[in-house]
């Protein structure tokens, strides 16, 4: 599913980014607050040192300093090593730092001490797709989905999973589920769009193509389609929807 910030709107990038977001979201109050000098001497409590080291982690990320980020976050991880907020944190960040061999490390472990984490296995089941295994991504994502049917990422991701493995009638099941979930967010729809145009049914394709245009005007110019890298489309699903786009 550098890849970008945390911030911004929704239906301009990366929706597994704004996941994150979302998932941290409780912290925002304190990162108007948040101090980049030395952490106070007078901290000694471990779990409260991961957590300012983890504030301090998530500044640096969204500031683009993914490599101060990812320090911060190992230094998180270190002090309490049981927190899976923390190396979730960690784990994302490596992967929008292209460290994904290093972020599947993480994510694989967090994802084993917490089964039922949904975020983890996300977090994890994007590091596969992006990474083509995608039978792992879609063990993945299903999981998440037994845990919480309503978990938008996770049917997004298998209808680029299942596209890219020609599965397209479960990619097309999928999309419409994030679609329904998400109904302001292109991405499904442009995952659909590719499904459809793979499975033969192009009136559907280039449908689902303009009502991505109609949540956000940029998809119609070409070269903006390479932002899709952000949110974990292939490069020949980019090349596909670039087709999709000459066709309308």
């Amino acid at each position: 599913m550098g890849k970008g910030s945390l911030l911004g709107r929704v239906n301009t990038i990366s929706r597994h980014v704004a996941f994150f977001f979302i998932v941290f979201c409780f912290y925002s109050s304190q990162f108007l607050f948040l101090s980049i000098a030395a952490l106070p001497s007078s901290i000694t409590d471990k779990p409260q040192q991961a957590a300012q080291y983890r504030l301090r982690g998530l500044g640096y990320q969204g500031s683009g300093r993914l490599g101060l980020a990812i320090k911060a976050m190992q230094r998180s991880v270190e002090l309490d090593p049981s927190n899976a907020i923390g190396k979730i944190n960690l784990g994302w960040a490596l992967h929008l730092a292209h460290r994904d061999s290093e972020a599947r490390v993480v994510l694989e472990e967090v994802s084993k001490e917490h089964p039922r984490d949904v975020a983890a296995l996300n977090a994890l089941g994007i590091v596969y797709l992006v990474t083509g295994e995608l039978n792992r991504a879609v063990a993945t994502h299903t999981r998440a989905i037994i845990l919480d049917k309503s978990d938008e990422i996770a049917h997004y991701n298998l209808a680029l999973a299942y596209h890219l493995l020609g599965e397209y009638e479960s990619g097309i099941k999928e999309g419409l589920s994030a679609a329904k979930l998400e109904p302001n967010n292109p991405h499904p729809k442009l995952a659909l769009s590719l499904n459809f145009w793979s499975k033969g049914e192009s009136y559907k394709s280039r449908l689902y193509y303009n009502y991505s245009i109609s949540l956000d005007d940029r998809y119609r110019t070409s070269s903006y389609l390479s932002h899709l890298r952000e949110a974990a489309f292939s490069s020949s699903q980019i090349d596909q929807l670039r087709q999709i786009l000459k066709s309308l």
